[in-house]
């Protein structure tokens, strides 16, 4: 794959993907569906190797392998998004393994392509539907032009997570439900993301607002400060943010929110499925108070009380 990879900096509001096809049959004609994936994620690109079937499972899993020790299930992206694959067109599919939520998948893919830097204020929401099943909203977060006005499509990895029951939405007994009053903004999106950790707020107690970018948490931030003016920190007692998001990512957004004194109190909790290293010291550099690994509620409880009951005490 092509492009040379730099540091990102906070605040620059890019990331960097890998660009990935997917042939689809549509009538008598092949196409060439073009996606992303944030280099984040991707662990490595490997041919197909041998596969084992795994019996009961959907039928988009094509089968897990054993990759240095680690069982790797593997997810047949075209049969995921419903696609109708052409027989007997040359292609040069791959592997794309991915890391996210501390757990590693590996995706089929027609051909890996090379990797772009992007803009996410270039990236638009995915707000349109269509009979394709590549363009379902639940499985498409994000669009944006590319070269030759070519449309490139970032899926909606938290979905693949929640279809194969990879996530723990489900709080233990032995996990502390502590009861808060005040609100909470989300900021995902991803609507099954945003739903999880929606009723992992509303069982704390908390309201909820919601937010799909940073560019939208920026506007509901404000729309609550106009409501409630001084008394903000009072009502508002936590920012959950993703990090990828199209327009302005949770990065850029937490910059911009704690450069204004209206909000610079409020603590800000990054919630992504990227669980590198390097992405929880940007997190830091950002003003973000703490950074989780998402789906794991047991993880995720108990870290939010925390920053909640630090946030009532200053």
């Amino acid at each position: 794959m092509g492009s040379e990879r730099g540091e990102l900096k906070v605040g620059t509001n890019e990331m960097e993907l890998v660009d990935f096809r997917i042939l689809k049959k549509m009538g008598d004609k092949v196409y060439e569906g073009i996606y992303g994936v944030n280099v984040a994620k991707v662990k490595e690109i490997i041919k197909i190797p041998k596969l084992t079937e795994l019996p009961g499972s959907p039928d988009y899993i094509e089968g897990i392998f054993d990759l240095r020790g680690v069982v790797i299930p593997v997810v047949n992206l075209a049969k995921w998004m419903k696609i109708e694959v052409p027989q007997g067109v040359k292609a040069k599919p791959r592997i794309v393994i991915a890391e996210f939520s501390d757990i590693s998948v590996g995706f089929i893919v027609s051909e890996a392509k090379r990797i772009r830097r992007i803009s996410w204020a270039d990236i638009e929401p995915a707000t349109f539907s269509a009979s394709d099943g590549a363009l379902d909203r639940g499985k498409v977060t994000g669009v944006t032009k590319i070269e030759n006005d070519d449309v490139l499509l970032i899926l909606d990895f938290e979905s693949i997570v929640k279809d194969l029951g990879l996530y723990h939405p489900e709080v233990e007994a032995n996990v502390s439900l502590e009861k808060f009053e005040g609100g909470a903004l989300i900021l995902d999106d991803s609507i099954t993301a945003r739903r999880i950790v929606k009723e992992a707020l509303e069982a704390m107690g908390l309201r909820v607002y919601e937010a799909s970018d940073g560019a939208e948490g920026l506007k509901k931030l404000d729309d609550l400060a106009n409501q409630y003016g001084e008394r903000l920190k009072d009502e508002l007692k936590i920012i959950i943010s993703d990090v990828e998001m199209p327009k302005m990512d949770g990065f850029h957004f937490a910059a911009k929110a704690k450069d204004d004194p209206r909000f610079r109190e409020i603590p800000i909790v990054f919630n992504s499925s990227i669980s590198d290293h390097f992405s929880e010291i940007r997190g830091k550099e950002a003003g973000g108070e703490g950074y989780l690994v998402k789906f794991d509620a047991n993880q995720f409880i108990p870290e939010i009380a925390k920053v909640i009951r630090r946030h009532i005490s200053q």
